[in-house]
């Protein structure tokens, strides 16, 4: 028996491939579905089965291309309505594969056709169990994704709950958990960063399955949630309806521009120039108007924060080689209109000597040196990130609410801006630079180097202060 975590780092996201006497199946696959096919085929395996354990609000799958491709069964579970053939389960159907079977476990409370799908093998013997966003590894299923006038946050906390207890907690201690997503996934909200683990060990450790009572999971469950990103309702709907080829997003996607043939695009289509480097690289040099959301960090959930409009054109600026990589990542969260790259990247674009823009970035030596407690500062991390640690008299600034805090911004004043590692900071500096802001500073580094300097540092909150 072949059971595989295919893990996916900046979703955080977990698919899983199972094979046996011939017979595969892909459990939450990613739009990109090529490895899948490869990985059967060097194993001269027939695809039999894609099981979808919910319609997933954070990235696109790609079940539809999936069954396409190898005449596979889409799989989802009860309560799944979709545009697009598919069977689905009964609570506790079960499915073969090869010598194991697959079976239909329906466990509401994150959506209402939540699933999850327990392995057997050929002693009938529970092995695995692929709890998507119902179970995380130190978490569970956030419940507030699939209200609905009728259905409340705490009402699906309260099936989950029931899910759980009824479905899951019953399993042998020894069972295996491996769930859609582990820590930085916005699915969750203390998910561990670990990827798979036992039921018996969770019903220990895991603070959503040591709840006394109903009602101290729910209050639990949906204390302190944040926000989800704006771009989930839109992936939630694509995965329900369908969406195009992979195929067809990457060939546009991947077209090169000249220097003056991706000018001449961007004026004609409306683009937006999504400058994907380095925040070091891309602060020394850019693209007037361009907005640096960097490959190295959490790509595609930022784009999702950042970009509203998921049919915005795009246009790539790339280091050499990471072209494909850019398109293929937007797709994933459903960006498909990426119309292409520039050829030769940013250097191209310098030897044809194009007008660039630079952002003031300095040290967190220099903002040590030079920094006051009278300065304006802000701090542009999360909630729990601010009031953990920040610099003393720093305003708090949600990189995540840049849209509401820059209007009221004084372009007359200037002021400090600092992340958690420069990531953030330089996609807010990018972003100011775009609407005609350059009244700031921006530190290289971020709070996490700031905390090894002088800086005075507080962790009192005073939600008062104002700019």
């Amino acid at each position: 028996m072949i059971v595989e975590q295919i893990y996916t780092g900046c979703l955080a996201q977990g698919a899983y491939y199972i094979e046996s006497e011939g017979e595969a199946a892909v459990i939450d696959p990613l739009r990109e579905v090529k490895p899948y096919i490869l990985k059967a085929k060097n194993a001269n395996a027939q695809i039999k089965y894609v099981f979808e354990t919910h319609f997933h609000a954070d990235f696109v799958s790609g079940h539809v291309d999936l069954a396409k491709k190898t005449k596979a069964t889409i799989v989802f579970g009860p309560n799944a309505i979709t545009d697009f053939a598919a069977h689905i389960a009964k609570d506790g159907e079960e499915f073969k594969v090869g010598k194991y079977t697959i079976r239909a476990l329906h466990t509401p409370g994150h959506t209402l056709e939540s699933t999850c799908y327990l392995l057997l093998d050929d002693m009938g013997k529970e092995r695995y169990l692929f709890t998507g966003d119902t179970l995380f590894i130190g978490d569970v299923g956030r419940p507030d994704l699939a209200q609905k006038s009728s259905i409340t946050m705490e009402d699906l906390a309260g099936m989950l709950y029931n899910s759980l207890e009824t479905k899951i907690k019953t399993l042998p201690d020894e069972v295996i958990i491996y769930p859609a997503h582990g820590a930085g996934s916005a699915c969750g909200k203390n998910m561990s960063k670990e990827t798979y683990d036992t039921i018996g060990h969770q019903k220990q450790v895991n603070y959503a399955l040591l709840a006394q009572s109903k009602a101290q999971f729910v209050r639990e469950v949906t204390d302190g949630l944040a926000m989800p990103p704006a771009y989930f309702p839109l992936n939630v709907l694509m995965n329900k309806h369908g969406s195009i080829s992979v195929d067809k997003v990457m060939k546009r996607g991947t077209r090169a521009f000249s220097p003056v043939a991706f000018e001449l695009e961007a004026k004609k289509t409306g683009a937006l120039i999504l400058d994907v480097r380095a925040s070091d690289d891309f602060s020394k040099g850019f693209i007037p108007n361009s907005i640096n959301i960097g490959l190295t960090g959490q790509f595609a959930p930022w784009v999702g924060e950042m970009i509203l409009d998921i049919k915005q054109p795009i246009l790539i600026v790339a280091p050499a080689g990471k072209e494909i990589e850019a398109v293929t990542r937007l797709s994933r969260v459903g960006y498909d209109h990426t119309l292409g790259y520039l050829e030769g990247g940013f250097a191209a674009w310098q030897a044809a000597n194009k007008e660039i823009d630079t952002v003031n970035r300095i040290s967190t030596t220099q903002f040590a040196q030079e920094w006051q407690a009278t300065d304006r500062v802000f701090d542009i991390r999360k909630d729990g990130e601010y009031a953990a640690e920040h610099v003393v008299e720093a305003y708090h600034r949600p990189l995540s609410k840049i849209n509401e805090w820059i209007r009221t911004i004084d372009k007359n004043k200037s002021f400090t801006m600092y992340c958690g590692s420069g990531y953030r900071s330089m996609i807010a500096a990018s972003i100011l630079k775009a609407r005609g802001y350059d009244n700031f500073i921006e530190v290289a580094g971020g709070f996490g180097a700031i905390a090894k300097t002088n800086v005075a540092k507080t962790d009192f909150v005073c939600p008062s202060k104002q700019i």
